[in-house]
C-alpha cells in the first residue's frame, strides 16, 4: 500500500512539473507579444510626432551649410539624432547623380555639385519647411528650401541656372516658381541644357523632350 502511494504521488509531481512548463511558456509568449506591441506602438508615436518636432527645430531658423553632398542633398550644422549634422534633401529640385554611392553618373552631375558647393558651402541659410510637403524622404532626409543672406533660395539658383530639373513629381509651396524658372533656363540653353539629351535625363523625366 506505501509504495503505490509513492508511485501516484510520483506521477501526480511529473504531471506538475509539465502544467508549470507549459505556463511558463504561455507565460513568455505573452510577454514577447506585449513587448512588440508596446515596441510597435513607440514607434507610431515617433513618426506621428516627427513632423511637428521638425517644424519647431528647423523652420524658419538659420544654420551654417557644413558639407556638399551632391547638387541637390547637403548638411546643416545642427544634430539629427545619433548624426552630428542634419542632411537637407532641397525640395522641390532635382539635380543629376554624381555617381557615388550606389547611383550611376549623370550628365552635368558633377558642375551641379560643384556650383552648389560655390553657392552654399559655409554659408548661412534659412530653412523654410513646406506646407504641402512632409518634412522627411524616405531615407530621413529633411526636404527644405534654403535661403541665403542676401534672400537668393539655393533651390532656384540650381534650377534658374540649368544645374538641376524643376521636380515634377511632388507638389510643394513654389512648384510654379520652379517650373517656371526651368522653362526660362532651357529657353536660354543654360547649363545642362545647353546639350543634354532625352536619354541623359532622370528616369521620371525621360517622357519630356529637352527642347519642349
Amino acid at each position: 500500500m506505501g509504495r503505490k502511494k509513492k508511485k501516484i504521488k510520483l506521477a501526480m509531481s511529473r504531471r506538475q512539473r509539465t502544467v508549470l512548463i507549459v505556463v511558463c511558456v504561455l507565460a513568455a509568449g505573452v510577454a514577447v507579444w506585449l513587448d512588440r506591441q508596446a515596441g510597435s506602438g513607440l514607434r507610431r508615436r515617433i513618426v506621428q510626432t516627427w513632423p511637428r518636432n521638425d517644424v519647431e527645430k528647423y523652420n524658419g531658423r538659420k544654420f551654417t551649410v557644413v558639407n556638399i553632398v551632391d547638387g541637390d542633398t547637403l548638411d546643416i550644422d545642427i544634430a539629427d539624432g545619433k548624426y552630428k549634422h542634419t542632411r537637407v534633401r532641397l525640395l522641390g529640385i532635382d539635380t543629376p547623380e554624381t555617381g557615388a554611392g550606389k547611383t550611376e553618373a549623370m550628365y552635368y552631375g558633377q558642375e551641379a555639385t560643384e556650383f552648389a558647393r560655390s553657392l552654399a558651402l559655409g554659408k548661412r541659410v534659412t530653412v523654410f519647411l513646406d506646407s504641402k510637403s512632409k518634412t522627411r524622404d524616405r531615407y530621413g532626409r529633411l526636404l527644405a528650401h534654403l535661403k541665403l543672406e542676401d534672400g537668393r533660395i539655393v533651390n532656384e539658383e540650381l534650377v534658374a541656372g540649368g544645374f538641376a530639373y524643376a521636380d515634377l513629381r511632388f507638389a510643394n509651396d513654389r512648384f510654379k516658381e520652379y517650373v517656371g524658372l526651368q522653362a526660362e533656363a532651357k529657353a536660354h540653353k543654360k547649363g545642362l541644357w545647353n546639350q543634354v539629351t532625352t536619354e541623359q535625363l532622370p528616369r521620371w523625366l525621360q517622357r519630356e523632350r529637352p527642347g519642349d
